[in-house]
């Protein structure tokens, strides 16, 4: 059974009260699929951007835990998915690999900016013709003196047409594998650095996403993250942190579909009775509450063997893979639990729907998830 400090709770209680302004504040609403900057601003006032940063550059300095266990609260408290994965999207991809690779210079300059939500960050992996086999990269950085002149095309980038600091990844050696990829910190505005027009997407429209694309992109040597050949490891380290973050948020979302599933079954009458004294429909209500308790338990798991040290490849695939897909057969089941009401926008849930598929694709798609899972115990 997990237990939290006073501190951990302190933190958790201290977002409570943003919640409902997150939740009635007039911009970003699902079907305008524009980012919300009245609550990103929120978000910003709140600290809940600082949460795993050491207090030197502005941060509050919580572990991955209990960074975890504030992130689940918004995703209970927020109806906004596409903020709260941008939420995730900014701390992970940008803030964590510079606190923990980047040089003196980087720290100084732009983890501040990243703290106080001034800067949003996102990080550029996948390319069109290579999606999950992220080592077979074809954007390239050659040295230049004391430049890298990066080339190439970058895809579905999350934050893509808000952000102010991308981490790239590029191919530094022809001979390809792990040690072939170095990460760099590229600021938009950068010449020879061109980011795409939003994409319409299936959910999380409040999240924006959008190709980016290098041509003749100098960036400082100084802007590499980590050093030379890196990249690999840089991203190992930030990927674990990405599924932690984001499906602490989706766990958050399960629980309180869960409620009100629960409240709706104890209060919505057919023929004579509660539909939840209906056994068709509360066995979907506790099936929706294994799948959150199941969650919960190999996301907090996982963490435990990535704060101690202990390898956690596996676990933080199988935590991915059971909360994204229970995430989304919650959201499946909740729909007909209410019914005709469930399918109306104005409810919400099919919007949840819509927000939960993208958990089984993005960071790794479930068939590779089992995949590696699979590779993992030999086969």
């Amino acid at each position: 059974m997990t237990e939290w400090t006073d501190t951990s709770s302190a933190l958790r209680d201290g977002l409570a009260r943003w919640l409902d302004a997150l939740n009635t504040t007039s911009t970003g609403h699902d079907g305008t699929s524009a980012f919300p900057w009245d609550r990103w601003k929120l978000v910003k006032d709140s600290g809940l951007l600082r949460l795993p940063f050491e207090s030197r550059w502005g941060g509050l300095g919580a572990d991955l835990r209990t960074t975890m266990h504030v992130l689940e609260k918004l995703g209970e408290g927020c109806r906004d998915g596409g903020l709260s994965f941008s939420v995730a999207t900014h701390v992970a991809s940008t803030g964590v690999p510079l606190q923990r690779f980047g040089s003196t210079r980087l720290k100084e300059v732009y983890l501040p900016k990243i703290c106080a939500g001034d800067a949003i960050g996102a990080h550029a992996i996948t390319e069109p013709d290579s999606g999950s086999d992220a080592l077979n990269m074809h954007t390239t950085a050659v040295r230049d003196k004391d430049h890298f002149v990066l080339n190439g095309n970058k895809t579905f980038i999350s934050n893509g047409p808000v952000a102010d600091i991308f981490v790239v990844y590029a191919r530094t050696h022809p001979a390809g594998g792990s040690l072939g990829i170095t990460a760099f910190l590229v600021e938009r505005g950068t010449p020879g650095f061109d980011i795409g027009d939003p994409v319409a997407k299936m959910g999380l429209h409040s999240s924006p996403l959008s190709d980016l694309y290098f041509d003749g992109c100098r960036v400082p040597a100084d802007n590499v993250v980590g050093r030379v050949g890196w990249g690999y490891r840089v991203l190992h380290h930030v990927m674990k942190r990405e599924i932690l973050y984001s499906f602490a948020i989706s766990a958050g979302a399960m629980r309180h579909r869960l409620d009100r599933c629960v409240d709706y079954a104890n209060t919505r009458r057919q023929f004579g009775k509660n539909i939840g004294s209906y056994q068709a429909v509360a066995h979907k209500i506790v099936e929706m509450k294994i799948g959150l308790e199941t969650s919960r338990m190999w996301l907090y798991a996982a963490a435990e063997k990535v704060m101690t040290g202990v390898e956690s490849t596996m676990d933080i695939a199988i935590a991915k893979l059971v909360t994204s897909e229970n995430n989304t057969a919650s959201a499946l089941a909740a729909i007909q639990v209410f019914g005709g009401y469930g399918y109306l926008a104005e409810y919400g849930l099919e919007q949840e729907l819509r927000d939960a598929v993208a958990g089984t694709v993005y960071s790794g798609t479930s068939e590779i998830q089992r995949n590696r899972i699979a590779s993992m115990l030999g086969m």
